[in-house]
């Protein structure tokens, strides 16, 4: 048989044999929180139930993985398949058209049943850019028996002041009992969370309505000097480390009488298997002081699509799935319904989870009362409770993090710390042309 006769039947052997098609990988950037973590194990199922995708995960902690993203989105790199971002994002790249609309989402999705404030702040224009994997809101952890013990009343709506004091008489740090854990670490995402807060409820904003910062205003200064001289006194040593994952560790160790955050740990902090005081945790609204408006947060995990990716189609498969309510389901059977992802679907809010979650009241509330559009008593010109979105903020918040992590520490003083945030956030805002 000559060559040319083996070629061609090697050739006709080849085009009647099957040929197992390479399975398509999507790769998924996501943050190390422990929400995030159980996805990526129960994400199994979905690759059983799609042989065709494969799932390559890239997790990291939420100050680097921001970084990351913004890099790879900015320069289109095309790293990643699925981003896992909040609405700060999701506003702002999704108007860049850097973002996949989220739009043709199977039939059972049920986007309706999306509560609006969570859709709208993962829309840009009218149009969804992200689909949520949990919702939060900011509230109270507190140690029902350390309270007790005290003889100690935690209101329904407590000040900042009120928590001070308990901090103050639970604080017992030669037990290693601390009377209070809040965000140390720098980051806009991370301590600026938490102090803008804190800020919004001693009637503080970030700009004017001419865009001047205002720093430099009693409001801040009230603030900020709370916040530290509170954190010097009852907090625990370290805290400028100290981010949410930290600080949920501590409490659950049983180190936190009181625990100000998102209001994601509420399954975490009453979970048996990771928390020693699951059956002493208190739950209630986070702290006012001169006003409730932009006292707690609102924000989302979710996951997105870049415009680069080369798998969009599996992509929008794998967050459609993840985000759905058939994956609270999964979540609810392999894990218990108090750890399905709250904060997203009316659905999720049924007796059973209301009643298997003591923490989903005073979650859905707050989720109802935050108004990303008026986070301060004063009117402002920007939207966003802890972050303002603009594409500016995150340089800047981050900055402005450092500075107050300097005041925590005492490399500066807190009128240091302001006065440098000031003059930074002016010089940074007048050189990207505001006001517009």
């Amino acid at each position: 048989m000559n060559n040319s006769v083996k070629v061609l039947l090697a050739a006709s052997c080849l085009a009647l044999t099957p040929v197992a098609l390479a399975a398509e990988t999507l790769t998924i950037a996501t943050v190390n929180n422990s929400d995030m973590i159980r996805m990526q194990r129960l994400s199994k199922t979905f690759e059983a139930q799609h042989p065709d995708i494969q799932l390559k995960w890239v997790v990291l902690e939420e100050n680097v993985l921001r970084q990351r993203l913004t890099t790879d989105i900015a320069t289109q790199g095309g790293q990643f398949d699925v981003l896992t971002i909040g609405m700060y994002e999701a506003a702002l790249w999704g108007d860049k058209g850097w973002l996949e609309p989220m739009t043709e989402l199977p039939a059972d999705y049920a986007l309706d049943d999306v509560f609006p404030s969570v859709r709208e702040g993962l829309s840009a224009n009218g149009t969804l850019y992200a689909l949520p994997f949990y919702a939060e809101a900011s509230i109270t952890y507190y140690r029902t028996d350390l309270f007790e013990q005290a003889g100690l009343d935690m209101p329904e709506r407590p000040t900042w002041t009120q928590i001070r004091e308990f901090a103050g008489k639970l604080h017992k740090p030669e037990q290693e009992q601390y009377g209070i854990c809040l965000r140390g670490k720098a980051g806009w995402g991370e301590n600026m969370a938490l102090i803008t807060t804190v800020a919004n409820a001693h009637g503080a904003r970030w700009f004017d309505e001419q865009w001047q910062p205002e720093f430099d205003g009693k409001e801040w200064r009230d603030a900020l000097n709370f916040y530290v001289d509170t954190m010097k006194q009852y907090g625990p040593p370290g805290a400028s480390s100290n981010g949410f994952n930290e600080n949920l560790a501590l409490f659950n160790s049983g180190k936190c009488a009181i625990w100000v955050d998102a209001s994601v740990a509420g399954s975490f902090v009453t979970d048996t298997t990771q928390s020693k005081i699951a059956d002493s945790v208190g739950f209630t609204f986070a702290p006012t002081q001169v006003t409730d408006k932009g006292s707690s947060w609102l924000y989302s995990w979710a996951l997105a699509i870049p415009t680069s990716s080369k798998a969009k189609d599996a992509a929008k498969r794998f967050s459609a799935w993840a985000t759905s309510a058939q994956y609270g389901a999964l979540v609810a059977e392999q894990d218990g319904v108090a750890n399905v992802p709250p904060g997203t679907r009316a659905s999720t809010y049924s007796d059973a989870y209301m009643a298997a979650a003591p923490f989903a009241k005073v979650t859905l509330e707050s989720l109802k009362a935050a108004d990303p559009a008026s986070p301060s008593a004063k009117p402002v010109p920007y939207v966003g409770i802890q972050l303002v979105t603009i594409p500016e903020f995150q340089a800047i918040g981050t900055q402005v993090g450092k500075q107050f992590t300097a005041a925590l520490t005492g490399h500066m003083t807190v009128d240091q710390a302001l006065a440098a945030a000031q003059q930074s956030t002016a010089r940074e805002m007048k050189r990207a042309g505001y006001p517009k």
